[in-house]
């Protein structure tokens, strides 16, 4: 027989993301809690069903839910209609009870979000950078975007700031590597010196995978359902790279390379590209957007997206960046056609424009871990 516990008990036949009985493992058992309620909106869910989602037991439910009450974290969200026994009672997340800072450094502009628990932006700021400067005036302005966002005076808790910089970058250690045209960043020690000037928990990425890691989240522009897919986010800008979501999980590679969509070869001995090699993906679309052929510059991501989608069978294939802001109709039409003709499968994978920004995907690398996404 199942016994709950302090940490909570586990009943027979639960799901693939289940509860577990261990109290050393009580966290994870909230972040799951708070991630099914993040992911019900506003008329939240009641006990009953997180204890069938979950596996957890209903006493296990009640006593975590409570502790999530008393930090804040999970409130009432009304009753639902009596069928004879005691109306039950719904909960639902509480969006304001903490925040998280996003900040998206692109090589030209800075862009700076709080948002919520929910990933609703709170505040914004944006204002042009000069990212081939001095790493520390690229520093300096980060310090002051995040206090520019975050200087309420009755703001909650904040979890920590998410940076998306362009990458290489080792997301471990939040140490950049070779940026291509940017050699003075080249082993610089970004989360590092932003923990020192800003006194709070850093979490340091590359832009795409920032932009897959809201698309998979249950906020704002998410998936909208904890657990698996695949996607890949393809971000066109002052340059072209993508991040890979594989079964639910963030993909980086063990040198964190993974993503390096931009330079692909296309086309052998074409022109020469910015990363030294010839005929990249890249070079090619970036080419196309500047005579002002968008339908071209979309069929050259096609064919691109079209590796990907044959190499690793993603479900879904999200445009985003500048280029694609500025047109979304033109390019999400023109990968898509080119992904019917090439796809291999009966059901081409969805594509479609990213609802949110680089910016919000920064801060959600600092909620993820809260929701069990880390």
């Amino acid at each position: 027989m199942n016994r709950g516990n302090a940490g909570g008990g586990r009943s027979e036949g639960s799901g693939g993301r289940g509860g577990v009985n261990l109290p050393a493992l009580r966290g994870h058992n909230e972040a799951l809690l708070l991630d099914l309620l993040r992911c019900a909106g506003p008329d939240g869910l009641g006990r009953a069903e997180l204890a069938g989602r979950t596996g957890l037991t209903p006493q296990a439910v009640s006593k975590i839910t409570a502790r999530l009450a008393a930090e804040g974290l999970v409130a009432e969200a009304g009753r639902d209609a009596s069928t004879g026994g005691k109306p039950r009672t719904r909960l639902r997340l509480v969006p304001h009870a903490r925040h998280a800072v996003g900040v998206h450094l692109d090589r030209d502009a800075l862009r700076a979000v709080r948002v919520d628990l929910a990933g609703g932006v709170v505040t914004e700021w944006s204002g042009p950078l000069d990212f081939g400067a001095e790493p520390e005036a690229a520093v300096g302005a980060v310090v002051r975007a995040v206090a520019r966002v975050s200087s309420t005076a009755q703001a909650p808790p904040l979890l920590g700031v998410g940076v998306a910089a362009p990458g290489p970058l080792d997301w471990r250690s939040g140490v950049l590597g070779r940026v291509t045209g940017f050699p003075e960043w080249e082993g610089f020690p970004l989360r590092e010196v932003l923990v020192g000037r800003l006194g709070v928990a850093v979490v340091v990425d590359k832009d795409t995978n920032a932009g897959v890691a809201v698309a998979g989240s249950g906020g704002p522009g998410g998936a909208g359902a904890p657990g698996g897919g695949s996607s890949v986010y393809v971000h066109v800008g002052t340059g072209i790279g993508a991040g890979l979501r594989l079964d639910g999980v963030v993909h980086r590679g063990t040198r964190s390379g993974a993503g390096e969509f931009g330079h692909q070869v296309l086309m052998l001995d074409g022109p020469r590209c910015r990363c030294g090699g010839r005929g990249c993906l890249e070079v090619l679309c970036l080419e196309a957007v500047a005579r002002g052929d968008l339908a071209g510059a979309a069929r050259v991501l096609g064919e691109g997206a079209a590796n990907l989608v044959a190499l690793l069978d993603v479900d879904r294939v999200l445009l985003g960046g500048r280029v694609v802001a500025g047109a979304p109709e033109v390019f999400v039409r023109g990968v898509r056609e080119v992904l019917e003709s090439r796809c291999l499968s009966a059901t081409p994978p969805v594509v479609e424009a990213a609802r949110v920004g680089v910016a919000e995907g920064a801060a959600e690398l600092v909620l993820g871990p809260v929701f069990g996404r880390g």
